[in-house]
């Protein structure tokens, strides 16, 4: 198994990066505009794009940590956990990222590696500024 590990660190204050990670409206604003569902454990959200987009049971949603489990497409994807981890050190607060389980290093997980890069990235900027760079307004890796 391979996994996808990022982190970012930024002036938001920890609740704040909770809020963005575990409401509808956080989630929407900076990973894709098009997120629906519920974040309470148990739960599900949907995230879309348009080939489609995975469907994410909330496993936990703490203080400090939020986790989700892939129950749908795509196929790569498919019981695959995602870990965000949040804590305040040095006078920042740091995420640490981490989308585990992957069955093997493919075309498809390098593509998803460097595009959870650029919405980590778009996380940080929403925290920070206000205004993430959600799909469709995401930085693209690939010529259309």
């Amino acid at each position: 198994m391979v996994n996808i590990c990022s982190m970012i660190g930024t002036s938001a204050a920890p609740d704040q990066v909770m809020a963005a990670l575990n409401t509808i409206e956080g989630l929407s604003s900076w990973w894709t505009v098009h997120t629906s569902g519920s974040t309470a454990p148990g739960e599900v959200v949907q995230f879309r794009f348009p080939d489609g987009g995975p469907d994410m049971k909330v496993l936990e949603s703490s203080e400090h940590r939020v986790v989700w489990e892939s129950i749908g497409e795509p196929d790569e994807w498919l019981g695959t956990q995602l870990f965000f981890d949040v804590s305040h050190q040095d006078g920042q607060t740091i995420l640490m990222f981490k989308h585990s389980g992957w069955a093997a290093e493919t075309p498809f997980f390098h593509h998803c590696s460097t595009k959870w890069a650029v919405f980590m990235l778009s996380l940080r900027e929403y925290l920070e500024t206000g205004k993430g760079r959600p799909f469709p307004n995401d930085v693209q890796i690939t010529v259309d």
